[in-house]
């Protein structure tokens, strides 16, 4: 019998360990360190397709959905610094809030929620616009790029800080 090398051994205390806190094991704990030992074999449909209350399987479905954020962001980023006005209409795109209304219905399946999630995205709106007039008067008036980001976005949390205040004075559910 060969020895197992220490990753094997780490990945299948994780898997055993998961599934004991969890109850999420499906069969023996025996069987479930010979599918970890298989990698061939291991069935990573529950990740993307259903629910999974293990552990790991949450982390890795956390680490899916930063990826592939920073993955747009990092796209935005280079396609700004080739060309600015495209850059600027990629940045424009409601990116952010389709992933997380994505994300939320994946992982709630409640349409109620993603509704909210869309309105309140909707609402917050308003207040970031000043945002993206302050910084260009700012730096165009020889204020340097980092100090004229700390005043942007100062003066966008006042202005959210606000809204907060005012919305249900109007009637506005956050």
């Amino acid at each position: 019998m060969r020895a197992e090398p220490e990753i094997v051994r780490a990945v299948n205390h994780l898997f055993t360990m998961a599934a004991l806190r969890t109850g999420g094991a499906h069969g023996t704990l025996s069987s479930q360190r010979a599918v970890a030992r298989d990698w061939g074999r291991l069935d990573w449909r529950p990740y993307f397709f259903g629910r999974s209350d293990g552990i790991g399987a949450a982390m890795f479905y956390f680490f899916i959905k930063a990826a592939i954020s920073g993955l747009i962001a990092a796209a935005v980023s280079e396609i700004a610094r080739r060309f600015p006005g495209w850059g600027g209409l990629v940045a424009s795109l409601p990116l952010t809030s389709l992933m997380a209304m994505i994300w939320l219905w994946r992982d709630s399946g409640d349409v109620g929620k993603v509704a909210s999630l869309s309105a309140g995205a909707m609402w917050f709106i308003l207040p970031s616009l000043p945002m993206f007039l302050i910084i260009p008067w700012l730096i165009r008036s020889g204020v340097g790029f980092w100090l004229a980001m700390g005043v942007s976005v100062a003066i966008t949390l006042a202005l959210y800080a606000g809204f907060f205040w005012l919305a249900p004075k109007v009637g506005i559910a956050l």
